[in-house]
């Protein structure tokens, strides 16, 4: 790539989840050479001001509506964070831009049906140009992502051989899913009602895998007791396009983890009578559908502060041992640590990840990006990795 002004800029600065990526890049990043990029030249200078950035931190008027801006945009950084979603209604000529300038490009998405028509439009001229795409980076699918990635590299150099059956399973967690995500699936809802085939994307496991159909998968959707786990499980919320992501990396890396690897994610509340009543509380929980956070807003810097979350990755190894990896985040999963996920994956991308190792294409974080981005989590963005036994 040919010598580019900023090394990343934040596309969607002034939003919510936006303005907390510039944020953190202000304070933990100001070293780096980057921009803050949005459709209001006002508001972009007054979000500046209120986060403490530098006065002089550029500024770049750019819309989703105008494929000259975003052409500009794009060929000025070596790459793009965006947090401008529903991307099924904004993300295309932005996936463009970034294709045609070679740029790398990270996001936020969490939407199978639009992520499936990048795939299967534009993988391969992303392959053409050098441009990275690297779909899913925040809480969907960061953790599960690379949780899974870091279990089966542990496995693979303990037993010479993947886990071929792994439960990702929610331990604990305090804190509230996106805006963006509801409005996301209100989007993906409104777009099945007009094409009937997207239900059976939603529903199939493999979707992101063309021209793969792997074994059967756990469906996830009901409140069970895992006696190999001594605990009640109830559905977890991000399953749906967690485990897409992560099918797509087993796939992306050859199929490391085998052609008959069995994935699926639930929440666990614990044993007897109380973890019962929890699962299937939350079984029931309509919130999100009923009454959902609206895009812009989000909980308060105290709420973000204090969320957290524990996942655990098990399974038995080829040997009949149970193997086990944790990945914990500090700050509330949906904003605070979301937003400091997406940053270090841009960052990633242009500092860690050369082309030889992964050129252009449109991939998820494991196959893209591996251990640079769990080294660059854990250094800076409070994620722990872990190998529990």
């Amino acid at each position: 790539m040919a010598e580019r002004e900023f090394d990343v800029v934040v596309f969607g600065a002034t939003g919510f989840t936006g303005r907390l990526v510039a944020e953190y890049l202000a304070a933990e990043h100001g070293a780096i050479s980057w921009a803050m990029a949005g459709r209001s030249q006002s508001k972009l200078a007054e979000v500046r001001d209120l986060i403490g950035a530098p006065a002089n931190t550029p500024l770049i008027i750019a819309d989703s509506a105008d494929t000259a801006s975003l052409d500009a945009m794009a060929a000025r950084t070596r790459a793009v964070i965006t947090t401008v979603g529903p991307y099924q209604l904004y993300g295309e000529p932005l996936v463009k831009a970034c294709i045609a300038a070679g740029t790398d490009y990270v996001d936020l998405c969490g939407e199978p049906a639009w992520m499936h028509d990048i795939i299967a439009d534009h993988d391969a001229a992303a392959r053409a140009s050098g441009a990275r795409i690297v779909l899913s980076c925040g809480f969907d699918s960061i953790p599960f992502d690379l949780g899974v990635y870091h279990l089966q590299q542990a496995a693979i150099a303990r037993t010479g051989a993947p886990i071929s059956r792994v439960k990702g399973r929610v331990r604990k967690m305090k804190g509230t899913f996106s805006g963006g995500t509801a409005a996301s699936f209100a989007e993906t809802m409104k777009r099945a009602g007009k094409q009937p085939e997207i239900i059976g994307w939603l529903k199939d496991p493999f979707s992101l895998v063309p021209g793969f159909d792997g074994p059967k998968q756990p469906s996830g959707a009901k409140v069970i007791f895992e006696d190999d786990l001594n605990s009640w499980a109830a559905p977890f919320v991000m399953a749906s396009i967690n485990t897409k992501n992560v099918h797509r990396s087993n796939a992306l890396l050859g199929h490391r983890w085998g052609e008959d690897f069995v994935y699926d994610e639930m929440f666990l509340t614990g044993p007897g009578e109380q973890g019962e009543g929890f699962a299937n509380m939350i079984a029931n929980d309509k919130s999100m559908s009923e009454n959902p956070p609206k895009p812009g807003e989000g909980p308060s810097k105290e709420e973000r502060e204090t969320g957290f979350y524990d996942i655990m990755f098990t399974g038995l190894t080829k040997d009949g041992k149970r193997m086990t990896a944790s990945v914990s985040g500090q700050k509330d999963p949906g904003y605070g640590s979301t937003s400091r996920m997406i940053a270090e994956a841009g960052l990633c991308l242009a500092f860690d990840v050369d082309r030889e190792t992964t050129p252009g294409g449109v991939y998820t974080t494991a196959p893209a990006m591996g251990e640079a981005l769990i080294d660059r989590l854990q250094k800076h963005a409070g994620l722990t990795f872990a190998i529990e036994g």
